[in-house]
């Protein structure tokens, strides 16, 4: 086993998530690379000797270049606000120390692509976590299998609530955007469907927002989105993403029918997978509730119980798992920056789209 120095620019929510993660995926799946969380950046002095208490790093730090530069920090990951993703990275890259970065990779695709040549023979990632859950690893393997034929047609949303209410006072997320619905939330699903079912080749989309004021100042980006698509392989899409919709916690979901049967699955019961067989009988032929358990992927090195579940950090330490593979074997592990620009340029396409009232072919964006 040999140590490694991780610095995590970033120490709110998802820097948190990434400290425990690097702290227990050691243990969880008995990496040959042990991390040690060397140092933490933050907005402030304060709050980065916070952070450094609570999550357990050697040190702290309020300068993002001395945690880049610090010799004993040996990998990065970016868990900072989207606009300072190119600079961040591109300062680790030059000096060899690999990159995972939380997506949307860059603040626009013109950065994501700058950010993809940056990373030209060097290791890097993009955090997409939803996908990993146990159960959509095994969507993904059923329909490599063909277990339900041809893809003819796929749904996908992600919608959450969390301004749904009008009176929610505005703040960072109601202004610019790359953090507005379509660069905050629609990427995770644009990556769940290009993992699932392939590249996006031409698409419809419309954008809005619903609540242009709010209580301390104007919204400036969107509030929800929704388009069609054709994917490469023939199959028809569409797709929602809201920040509205009141109800939904982490409607992350999807329905993929094929020639052969039908999936769904909803993040809300993120252990549950439904299968639809046509090969069945008529009288017993339905969807098949599936709950995970050691023989789904990735689930047995945290419970050896079917149906016990797994849950959002777990995800996280699935990703750490995947960047330290990487780093140890100097070999790129889905996704890299690469996957994390393709999903740029579908956003970048769905807003351009939403401008001219047109399809547009996600190529020439």
């Amino acid at each position: 086993m040999t140590e490694i120095g991780i610095g995590i620019v970033g120490g709110g929510y998802m820097g948190k998530a990434h400290a425990v993660a690097m702290s227990a995926v050691g243990a969880v799946f008995n990496t040959a690379l042990r991390p040690r969380l060397e140092m933490v950046c933050a907005s402030t002095p304060a709050s980065a000797e916070r952070y450094r208490k609570a999550y357990g790093f050697a040190r702290g730090t309020d300068d993002w270049r001395v945690l880049v530069n610090d010799p004993k920090v040996e990998a990065v990951i970016i868990a900072a606000p989207q606009e300072t993703h190119l600079e961040i990275a591109a300062a680790a890259f030059a000096l060899s120390k690999p990159v995972f970065c939380e997506k949307p990779l860059g603040a626009s695709l013109a950065e994501s692509r700058a950010m993809v040549a940056a990373a030209q023979g060097q290791i890097s990632m993009t955090g997409f976590n939803y996908i990993r859950t146990p159960a959509s690893q095994f969507a993904r393997k059923l329909i490599a299998q063909g277990a339900i034929g041809d893809i003819t047609w796929f749904r996908g949303e992600h919608t959450e609530d969390f301004l749904a209410d009008p009176q929610q006072p505005a703040s960072w997320r109601t202004s610019g955007v790359a953090n507005g619905t379509m660069g905050d939330l629609a990427p995770h699903m644009i990556n769940g469907a290009l993992a699932l079912i392939g590249p996006i080749t031409a698409l419809s989309a419309m954008i809005e927002t619903v609540h242009a004021a709010r209580p301390g100042g104007d919204v400036t980006n969107d509030d929800h989105g929704q388009m069609m698509c054709r994917f490469a392989n023939g199959a028809m899409g569409q797709m929602y993403f809201s920040r509205i919709s009141h109800g939904r916690k982490m409607g992350y979901a999807y329905e993929i029918t094929g020639t052969k049967g039908a999936l769904r699955f909803d993040q809300e019961d993120q252990n549950a997978l439904w299968f639809y067989s046509a090969d069945e009988p008529e009288a017993i032929r339905g969807f098949r509730k599936i709950l995970t358990g050691p023989a789904h992927p990735d689930y047995e090195p945290f419970c050896q119980g079917p149906g016990h579940g797994t849950g959002y950090q777990d995800q996280i330490i699935i990703e750490a798992r995947d960047f330290l593979r990487a780093i140890e074997t100097r070999t790129p592990v889905w996704p890299t920056f690469q996957d994390g620009m393709a999903v740029n340029q579908v956003v970048a396409a769905a807003m351009q789209s939403s401008l001219a009232g047109a399809w547009v072919d996600v190529a020439s964006v």
